[in-house]
């Protein structure tokens, strides 16, 4: 049998990262590790703890321990072997999942949850510090972008279809923003990995990004054909 690999995405916002990494553990049946899920079971349990304070959290970090698992062609979070992937979706959590993943103890924590998740391989995860950080020593490395216009016409289309309104200048400003901020973070800021991969995914549907991505692990594992 092929191994099983450990994949990082990285790149820029509005480029199609989480799409890729999905569409990538599916194809595959590996498992995609959401991060965002991720911080919400931690903040599933500081509620659940009846926890109030940052450092209270921090005294529990040694006793929660977060897995992914692929049940039925479905992502499952457990928490502490429990599965909450409803649980973790709710509005209580939403409300404070942001002010708590802002916590360096509790992303130092889920870091080396991810590392130990992909110990077995068969993990796809997007980010911004994956390939440099989380695992960098990823069998396979991509590092994605697309022109301005393009993530800003993207972008765009996605808030409108949500019922979002704004504009595609504010969209493009927006962006450019968090590119300078994700650039120039002291903490893990996004660069590419040496070992990465370019994909500029600028003029490529999805269906076809995916096909090259194929190709690539399939050259790497010498795997049989995958089916189209």
């Amino acid at each position: 049998m092929s191994k099983k690999l450990t994949i990082a995405i990285d790149g820029f916002s509005a480029c199609g990262k989480s799409t890729l990494a999905r569409m990538l553990a599916e194809k595959l049946d590996y498992i995609y590790v959401d991060s965002g899920a991720m911080y919400r079971a931690v903040t599933l349990y500081y509620i659940q703890h009846q926890l109030n304070t940052e450092q209270q959290l921090i005294d529990h970090l040694k006793l929660i321990h977060i897995g992914m698992q692929r049940i039925q062609g479905k992502n499952i979070t457990t928490l502490n072997g429990i599965n909450v992937e409803k649980q973790i979706r709710s509005h209580a959590v939403n409300e404070l999942v942001s002010q708590l993943s802002t916590i360096s103890a509790v992303r130092q924590k889920l870091v080396l949850e991810q590392r130990q998740m992909s110990k077995k391989g068969g993990i796809v995860m997007d980010g911004r510090d994956i390939g440099t950080v989380v695992f960098p020593d990823a069998d396979l490395k991509i590092f994605l972008t697309a022109s301005i216009q393009i993530r800003t016409q993207r972008r765009f289309e996605e808030l409108m279809a949500k019922g979002i309104k704004t504009t595609q200048d504010r969209v493009r400003k927006n962006l450019i923003h968090r590119d300078m901020i994700d650039s120039n973070r002291d903490d893990s800021p996004l660069v590419k990995a040496v070992d990465a991969i370019e994909l500029d995914n600028s003029y490529l549907t999805k269906e076809e990004q995916l096909e090259l991505v194929l190709r690539w692990i399939k050259n790497l594992q010498n795997m049989p054909e995958l089916d189209q």
